[in-house]
């Protein structure tokens, strides 16, 4: 264990923010729970179903984890169903932001972790429909996922989540409809919605089928002229699926999906004063030099499930894509070892996975195991331009870049006693990077060269199953975080990648409760990470970010979910408590002093989400949601914050019928009251524009029909 930090759950509580008063509460609710543990009630909501924490079904109450499942109905949610943070806000750990920036994607975290990144997501590895969004080199694209035909969101957090390989925070997968199965059930829907500051939607979508054969087809496009100056974009999906059933033991599922957003502006981040002053503006540079980014991406699957027998199961996947990038920069790029101020990227990727489920029993009781290997790869010819005023010029870069994985796993789930249930899991990782340098220059030498990491990471958990709707649960787990192929792509003093970067490798533990009392579900875990050769800036200059490592980095916390159902209402509260901090002292490429102590950037204290919806009526639905987080640093030297802020949501839908056809009114507002607030920061943007500001009161109207 040398190669990892120390951990200990023992000093948690006492480490927390408010730690007395969560303690307190938590000791008062173990002691409170009626006797009518033992006996759940009929509408107990126990059946929730889920695959991440063990590669197999289980229900989400008994996995040794904290994992939540978001069930996702796209005709009657009263949301444009746009961003994942749309409907992810009330799982508790996850933090989540919508930037107003679509050229620069989510800001996503687990944790803590992925709260460097600042564009797409890092250290949380993404599914969807089994098959990757995050690629070999640890970096993901959260807006490919299509929400208007997704029916199931799964988010793990903690330990368990290494098993998914170069993770590090968690995963999150998302699950789309099927097919109908029965000439019955076939359907057409439009949808269409218009909202403040330019936003129009519309989609369509149809689906038909038997047991044996069946498809389903959504396609939907988005646009708005953005919040603030020049920041509109536009964007359209499709998502395709088929699902054939040639025997009741073969299951083959075909995907494919497309994501196209052929323009979406960025109007970079904003200096405090500047969002002060007016958080709508966009600095001069970003008409100046056209910022912008510009995706087209294609990808297709096939998934195949086989029972070889009652006891034992394989499943398969196999897939491939391409993606091309082009992102004007906010500077010129024109010095001669620049990389360029525009980037043009052209990617090709895929890979397979494979896993074996054996179901069988261990002194007469349940035990399973899992063993699988996954491959997947990326290449890409990356190259750069001088930025002439938005326009194209000179050629600064251009390489030839690989990264490829080859991980093995295997996993055992018993429940050995009648009580208890243990887990354990293994993964070894190999990951490879290249780079084939084609721009040569007395400037710039060739740069050619490639690295590899390895990593093994092992996972325990148990589950005390205290009585028929209480459990608790605890894991511990190792894992690690390779660089991303942008993170190594430069290095101090020369040229060519910074291939002496190391992979953050981390020790991970987690103690949690579960319970169900009547019509609530209460959720509560307390977990503890500390990293060695965590991945921070060096320096940040002209678009150009150098990257180091360093030790003795924690994130210590507790998360608490409660939900409930109050006859015509229900509620859900999701609290996290998140202390991440640096323990030891660093300099960074100024020879600033990070002190120990330091919080990690953009990472609040505090977050709490609620929301309420009443039901008055069965087509009648209202609900209120309120969000609030505590200040959040922008950089690593904590030399200022974004101020913490509490806004409102309020949302209405109506069901009714025209003769045959189902349809959904629905409305919302957001920033309910007009608070100016950030909504995201810049981790460490080198000319202080930390500030992506959220957008003021917006409204949205839409329409769903269902023939």
């Amino acid at each position: 264990m040398k190669n990892y930090p120390s951990l200990s759950l023992r000093p948690l509580l006492a480490a927390l923010p408010c730690a007395s008063r969560w303690a307190a509460v938590f000791s008062a609710s173990l002691s409170s729970l009626p006797a009518a543990l033992a006996q759940p009630a009929a509408d107990q909501p126990l059946g929730e179903v889920v695959i991440s924490a063990s590669r197999k079904e289980q229900l989400r109450f008994d996995a040794a984890a904290a994992i939540d499942s978001v069930q996702v109905d796209p005709f009657r949610t009263a949301s444009p169903l746009v961003n994942l943070s749309e409907l992810l806000s009330a799982v508790p750990g996850l933090q989540i932001r919508e930037r107003q920036n679509f050229a620069q994607d989510l800001q996503l975290s687990v944790r803590g972790f992925g709260t460097r990144s600042t564009f797409g997501v890092r250290g949380v590895r993404m599914l969807i429909d089994g098959i990757p969004a995050t690629m070999p080199d640890g970096q993901g694209q959260a807006a490919t996922a299509s929400l208007s035909s997704a029916k199931r969101i799964e988010v793990l957090r903690g330990p368990v989540a290494q098993l998914y390989g170069n993770a590090a925070g968690g995963v999150v997968q998302v699950f789309t409809n099927d097919p109908p199965t029965s000439p019955g059930a076939a359907f057409a829907g439009v949808n269409l919605g218009a909202g403040s500051y330019g936003q129009r939607q519309l989609g369509v979508s149809a689906g038909a089928g038997t047991e044996t054969l069946g498809g389903l087809i959504d396609i939907s496009r988005y646009s708005t002229q953005g919040f603030r100056d020049h920041s509109a974009a536009e964007r359209t999906q499709l998502n395709a699926k088929v699902v054939a059933r040639p025997s009741a033991d073969t299951t083959v599922t075909g995907v494919l999906n497309i994501f196209s957003q052929p323009t979406a502006q960025d109007p970079l981040g904003l200096t405090h004063a500047a969002f002060n002053q007016n958080p709508r503006q966009a600095i001069a540079a970003a008409t100046t030099f056209d910022t912008r980014k510009k995706i087209e991406q294609r990808q297709a699957g096939v998934v195949i499930e086989q029972r070889l027998s009652s006891s034992d199961t394989l499943n398969a996947r196999l897939y491939g894509g391409t993606r091309q990038v082009n992102q004007t920069l906010a500077f010129t790029g024109a010095a001669a070892n620049s990389a360029g101020g525009v980037v043009d990227l052209d990617r090709g990727y895929g890979g397979i996975g494979f896993n074996w489920t054996h179901n069988t029993l261990a002194n007469g009781l349940p035990f399973s195991w899992t063993v699988g290997v996954e491959a997947d790869t990326l290449r890409e010819t990356r190259r750069g331009f001088v930025n002439n005023n938005g326009v194209s010029g000179a050629t600064r870069r251009d390489e030839n870049d690989s990264a490829r994985n080859l991980d093995l796993f295997a996993q055992i789930d018993w429940a050995f006693a009648q009580d208890w249930r243990a887990m354990a899991g293994v993964r070894s990782s190999r990951v490879r990077f290249s780079v084939e340098d084609k721009y040569i220059t007395v400037a710039s030498p060739d740069d050619t060269g490639r690295v590899q990491y390895r990593n093994t990471s092992p996972v325990v958990g148990l589950v005390w199953h205290a009585a028929e709707t209480l459990n608790f649960y605890t894991n511990l787990g190792t894992g690690f975080e390779t660089p991303t192929l942008a993170e190594s792509a430069y290095r101090a003093g020369a040229t060519g990648p910074n291939f002496t970067l190391r992979p953050s490798k981390s020790l991970q533990g987690e103690i949690g409760m579960k319970a169900r009392v009547d019509r609530h579900a209460i959720d509560f875990a307390l977990f503890d990470a500390r990293s060695n050769n965590e991945i921070v800036p060096l320096t940040v200059d002209n678009g150009r970010t150098i990257f180091q490592n360093v030790d003795a980095v924690q994130r210590r916390g507790a998360e608490v979910s409660v939900k409930s159902a109050w006859g015509k209402s229900n509620t859900r509260v999701a609290y996290t408590g998140l202390n991440a901090r640096f323990d030891k002292a660093f300099l960074n490429g100024q020879n600033a002093i990070i002190r120990a102590g330091n919080q990690l950037p953009g990472v609040p204290r505090h977050s709490l989400f609620a929301d309420i919806e009443y039901r008055p009526s069965d087509p009648i639905s209202l609900g209120l949601e309120t969000r609030v987080e505590s200040k959040a640093y922008v950089d690593d030297l904590n030399s200022d914050a974004a101020p913490g802020y509490a806004v409102f949501n309020a949302r209405a839908a109506y069901e009714f019928r025209m003769r045959s056809t189902k349809m959904v009114l629905f409305g919302r507002i957001d920033n309910l009251l007009n608070k100016n607030y950030a909504g995201s920061v810049i981790v460490n943007d080198g000319n202080g524009r930390y500030f992506e500001p959220a957008a003021g009161r917006r409204f949205f109207v839409g329409l769903r029909t269902l023939f």
